[in-house]
C-alpha cells in the first residue's frame, strides 16, 4: 500500500512539474519496473490531479465496518487467556461467541500472542 501511495505521489509530482501523461507513464515504469501501477490506473490519478484533486490518498471505501475486533471483544479474549493459557482457539470461540478467525486475529494482532506449545504466550520483542 505505501508504495502505491509513493507512485500516486510521484505522478502529482509530474503533473506539477507539467509533465504529460504518456512521459509520466515511462518514468514511472523506468523507476518502478515491475512494481509499476498499470497504466489505466496511472492515467486516472494523472486525471484526478488534473481536475484539482490534491490528496494523494485513497478515497474510503463503503461497506461493512470491522466490528469483530471491537475493544469489548479484545478484552474478553484477553482475559479468558490470562485466566488459562492452555484454551483453544476453538474453545475460546465457543465460549464468546466470536469467529475463530476473528478470535486468531485478536490474538496476533491485537495482543501480540503466538502459540508455543498449545498455549499463547506474549511475542518477544527481540530475537
Amino acid at each position: 500500500m505505501a508504495e502505491r501511495t509513493e507512485q500516486r505521489i510521484c505522478i502529482k509530482f509530474c503533473f506539477n512539474l507539467g509533465k504529460s501523461c504518456a512521459e509520466t507513464i515511462e518514468m514511472l515504469q523506468k523507476a518502478f519496473k515491475d512494481e509499476c501501477m498499470g497504466k489505466t490506473q496511472i492515467k486516472e490519478w494523472y486525471g484526478r490531479f488534473k481536475n484539482g484533486r490534491t490528496s494523494v490518498d485513497s478515497d474510503p471505501r463503503s461497506g461493512r465496518p470491522s466490528t469483530g475486533t471491537s475493544s469489548h471483544n479484545v478484552e474478553r479474549v484477553r482475559v479468558a487467556v490470562e485466566q488459562d493459557r492452555r484454551l483453544t482457539v476453538r474453545e475460546l470461540e465457543d465460549e464468546i461467541r466470536i469467529p475463530k478467525s476473528t478470535v486468531w486475529r485478536i490474538l496476533t494482532e491485537n495482543l501480540g500472542m503466538t502459540r508455543v506449545c498449545a498455549k499463547f504466550i506474549p511475542k518477544l520483542l527481540s530475537d
